[in-house]
């Protein structure tokens, strides 16, 4: 199963500011939703508060450390490795890591796919991407989305898979 980590991210590294995004790129929510959709999607406890609910078409797997924490419509462990168990039950070929930050700096040494939404801005936020050695990893695509009517913001999706 492939361990894939999808964000979006500043220039300055930047992923959210209270546990919310710091801009609005509806264009990258739709790209968001194709790419995770019918694979499971793992995420710490407060990235799944601010979703709201589950996703859907997605088996959601929350990471806590609180015994007692049990939403309906998720599964719920106490590490990443058993986050991982759980995907790999499904029998889907790659799970995908969604946040937060401290998930994304436990996943990222052990992941074979990064999709990143690069935003081509920096803002104020206290949650970031972890850094990475791009000489590790090899750039696969990358698709430019420029500043419209819905995006004040241009930002470039790009996929970037560890070399072998």
């Amino acid at each position: 199963m492939l361990i894939s980590l999808i964000a979006a991210v500043a220039e300055n590294g930047v992923i959210g500011q209270d546990n919310e995004l710091v801009w609005r790129l509806p264009d990258d929510f739709r790209y968001f939703k194709q790419t995770t959709s019918h694979h499971p999607i793992l995420m710490g406890r407060k990235t799944f508060e601010s979703l709201g609910k589950p996703l859907l078409n997605r088996l959601n797997v929350v990471i806590t450390r609180n015994p007692d924490y049990r939403p309906e419509g998720v599964v719920v462990v106490d590490s990443l490795e058993k986050a991982l168990d759980e995907a790999r039950k499904t029998g889907i070929d790659e799970a995908f890591v969604i946040g937060g930050a401290e998930i994304y700096r436990q996943a990222i040494v052990s992941a074979d796919r990064l999709y990143l939404t690069e935003v081509k801005a920096s803002f104020e936020g206290d949650a970031t991407f972890p850094d990475f050695d791009k000489s590790h990893w090899q750039e696969i695509s990358r698709r430019h989305h420029g500043v419209d009517d819905r995006h004040a913001v241009a930002f470039d999706f790009v996929v970037w898979e560890r070399k072998p």
